[in-house]
């Protein structure tokens, strides 16, 4: 007769002990244990091929969302996290929404301002520590940003933006397929991939409604999320 360690210690634990040697057992099976980081990896915000792939990558899925999104509004909007502008391009048509930018590289904002978005109404600095007034924008967004940050950070966007929004905020960005918290994932570009249970969690300790939508937006190990937040 073969025994299996698995069965074996399913069969020896409490109950309530279950999910957590649950968890154990999957990072030993590969996914990995639920990491966080300490910092961001900013470098990558430098890097020219970086540049070129924000250029394109919105296309069919959330760059036509935030725009359904944004449709007849009037105000001011702030692109946070905006990279190279491209966002803000595609919303140029609507004439009775005044749009602004930050970014933390100096190297993507310039490509914004090469673009023809006014210099004026671009910054270069951390999202998490944003330099308008109280209430200054009707609207703010962010599209592929926000999953970037570490989870403190994460905490303190979510509060920046608050505070500098009056009306609706609109964040897009992964959430894992497997819906549980799989935690930092280091690729190319390093992110969180976590439940949107845990991703709601973070902005209802922010903001009163919340509201999650599903995006276009895909690959093989997430689904694209909108939250909605007022």
């Amino acid at each position: 007769m073969r025994f299996h360690l698995k069965q074996i210690a399913i069969q020896l634990c409490p109950p309530v002990l279950l999910p957590l040697m649950r968890t154990a057992y999957r990072g030993v099976k590969g996914r990995g244990p639920f990491t966080n980081p300490h910092e961001q990896n900013l470098d990558i915000y430098w890097d020219a091929e970086m540049e070129q792939i924000l250029e394109t990558w919105g296309a069919g899925n959330v760059w036509s969302e935030i725009q359904l999104a944004l449709a007849g509004r009037a105000g001011k909007a702030l692109d946070i996290a905006c990279g190279t502008g491209k966002t803000m391009e595609i919303l140029g048509g609507e004439r009775d929404l005044e749009l602004w930018g930050c970014d933390i590289s100096d190297r993507l904002i310039d490509r914004a301002v090469s673009r023809g978005i006014p210099r004026d109404r671009l910054h270069v600095g951390d999202a998490t520590k944003l330099p308008y007034p109280d209430e200054f924008f009707d609207y703010s967004y962010s599209i592929g940003s926000i999953e970037h940050f570490t989870e403190a950070g994460i905490a303190d966007l979510l509060n920046e933006c608050r505070r500098v929004t009056r009306a609706v905020a609109f964040h897009t960005h992964p959430v894992s397929r497997s819906g549980e918290n799989e935690g930092w994932i280091t690729t190319k570009q390093s992110y969180f991939n976590n439940s949107t249970e845990w991703w709601l969690s973070k902005y209802c300790a922010v903001f009163g409604t919340v509201r999650v939508l599903d995006s276009l937006w895909e690959d093989d190990r997430s689904r694209g999320k909108w939250f909605v937040c007022s």
